[in-house]
Order: structure tokens, then sequence, then C-alpha cells
């Protein structure tokens, strides 16, 4: 357990000395987010913070493998050739611009490379019931790419605040180690253990200079990186097991950007756009309609991904109702905190203009993303 802290660390401190120069490399290279009226912030901000996030998991699971003498396996081989594809495809993205069939090919590659190591979703345990559904070779194949594909698209669509989708990753991914060292701490589960844990640590260590106010984004280089990480770790880690619990624990961890994305495509849908069309109608803008501060929003979300989080793993490894009784008494609190942002700053709900300046005040205006 200790070299996979040891890695953690590694991840945490390589990124801290490694993102300074990313948004070095991004200002000479032009990678550069400029604002315009869909997004939140009104200040041109360096990306390709995903350069710093890749090559930190890079070096901390180096270091493990070195440690440990661990046996660089074909899943973990399947994981580093697909990230490596999708960073690469990300990082073309954000200096020069890609379409979005370009970027789709990109990442069903990715999640090809995935697939042909092994990685693969092959049963299907449909969560409260003892039902089991295994997989053909073919339609493994299939399911498999649909979901990581999706997770990369899921992740890319949230990343719209300063920090949310690093924190949201982070969070997601400590939850995800969690379960892979207490369900097995051999074979597959290593792997998953490993890339969870580096991928922590190079989120928590990006939030540096990515949190409100950022100097940095990660760009699409970080954030179809992520979601290909994620993709790959609840797969390797948790669909490749039978038990009850596990296709249950991936959806209700990452249930807020896969809730948010599904609303995306819902509401495009239904206004005969294309889903690949950007609007101000995310999770994340609501809060901030609502009065919530740019950081504070992002808190919010924050607490709701870390309660989904530890929901799904009470459910899996205990039997107390007690845990269920705090779940549902936090749910409340959040609930209560997340819709009236006045009773949190004892403001009398005087207006939506009464509001803004408020929050200008809290955040500056020029600064929110």
């Amino acid at each position: 357990m200790g070299k996979y802290f040891i890695a953690f660390g590694v991840a945490l401190l390589s990124v801290l000395v490694l993102t300074p120069v990313a948004r070095v490399l991004a200002l000479r290279l032009k990678a550069l987010d400029v604002p315009e009226d869909r997004k939140v912030h009104d200040r041109i901000t360096p990306t390709l913070g995903g350069v710093a996030i890749y090559l930190s998991a890079m070096i901390g699971m180096g270091v493990y493998l070195l440690l440990s003498h661990h046996r660089l396996s074909g899943d973990l081989v399947g994981i580093i050739l697909g990230a490596t594809i999708v960073f690469t495809f990300g990082a073309v993205d954000d200096i020069r611009g890609l379409s979005p069939l370009t970027k789709l090919f990109g990442q069903i590659l990715s999640a090809g490379a995935l697939v042909i190591m092994g990685v693969q979703i092959q049963n299907i345990h449909i969560p409260f019931s003892s039902v089991i559904i295994s997989l053909s070779p073919e339609l493994s194949v299939i399911v498999s790419l649909i979901w990581v594909v999706a997770f990369i698209n899921i992740i890319n669509l949230i990343d719209g605040l300063d920090g949310l989708a690093a924190g949201i990753t982070c969070i997601a991914s400590a939850s995800m180690f969690y379960y892979a060292t207490q369900t097995g701490v051999g074979g597959t589960y290593v792997d998953a253990a490993l890339v969870s844990i580096v991928m922590a640590g190079s989120t928590l260590g990006f939030l540096r200079y990515n949190f409100y106010p950022a100097s940095i984004f990660m760009g699409d280089s970080g954030s179809m990186l992520l979601g290909f990480l994620l993709g790959a770790v609840t797969i390797q880690g948790v669909l490749k097991s039978i038990a009850a619990a596990a296709l249950f624990v991936p959806l209700l961890a990452l249930a807020l950007p896969i809730l948010d994305t599904g609303l995306a495509i819902i509401r495009r849908a239904f206004r005969g756009r294309p889903i690949t069309h950007a609007d101000k109608e995310h999770i994340h803008h609501r809060l901030l309609n609502l009065g919530h501060s740019h950081r504070r929003a992002v808190l919010i979300l924050y607490f709701w991904t870390a309660l989904l989080c530890g929901t799904s793993l009470a459910i899996k490894f205990t039997a107390n109702n007690k845990v269920l009784w705090v779940t549902l008494g936090l749910a409340v609190c959040g609930f209560l905190v997340t819709v009236f942002p006045p009773l949190m700053r004892g403001d009398n709900g005087k207006g939506k203009h009464r509001e803004r300046r408020r929050r200008k005040r809290e955040d500056g205006e020029d600064d929110v993303r």
C-alpha cells in the first residue's frame, strides 16, 4: 500500500513542477482559450494543462513499477497506449483545433487500443438483482467502446468552471482506488488501483493552478485524457468483476457528470440541435444563475460528487443503516445549500440584480470562466 502513496506523491509533485512549464509552452504555441458567448470566463487563458497531467501520471506509474517490480501487464499497456492516443488528439485540438468528427475518431481509436489489449466489459450484473448478462465477444467490444467514448465526453462536457473537471476526477479516482484495493490486491486490481491513485495525485496537484481563478486550463488534452482513464479504470477494476455492485459503483460515483451529459443530449435533441452544439445550461451554469459564486458552485459540485462516491462505496462495503441515515442527512443539507444560496449569506432575496452585484464583488466578474 505504501508504494501506491509514493506513486501518488510523485504524480502530485510532478504536476506541480510541470504545470508552469505547460503554461509557458501553451503561450508559445498560442494554445489559448479565448472567451466567447457560450463560456463563463472573459479573459484569455493558456490551455494545454493536459500535458502536465499526462506526464505526471506516467511518471507516477513508472515510479511504482520500478519500486514494486510489478510486471507491465497487457491491461496496463492498453491503458497507457490509449491514454497517449487520446491525449495526443486533445493536444492537437488545443493547439490547432480539430473537427468534432476527428476528435471522435481519436476517442474511438484510443478506446480500440484499450479493448484490443483485453480491457473489456464481459459481464453486466444488473443492480439490485441476481441477473448477470454475459456478453458475446462482439458485443463486449461494442459495449466497451461505447462506455469509454462516453466517459471521455462526460468529463469533457463537465469541464466548464475552473477546477471542476479536475476536482470531480480527483474525488472519483480516490473512490475507485479504495474500491480496487478493498476488492482485491492481485491481478487486474493492482493496475486499476495504480491508475486511480496517480490520477488522483495528478488532478489534486493541478488544482493548485486550475482552481478559481485559474492560471491555466487543462484543455481537451486534459479532459479527454481524464475521461479515458476513468472509463478504463471502471472497466478494468470494477466491471471485470461480476459482483452485484459492479455496475452500480461507477454509475453512482459519477452520477453528476453522467446526469449533466444526459440532460445536455436530451436538451439539444429536443431543440433540433447537434449534440456537439455548446450551450450555457449545464448544471454548473444553473448554479451560477441561482446566485452562487464561482468558487461556491464548484465546491457544491465537489460535495455532491463526494457524497455520491461515498454512498456507492457504503452500499458495497457496509450493511449499517446508520451510514444511510447520515448520507440522507448530508443530502438534505446539500440540497438546501444548493437550491437556496441566499440562506448561506443571510440574503433576503430582493432580486437578481442585487445577487449579481454581490457575486461580482465576491469573485470579480472579469475572472469568471
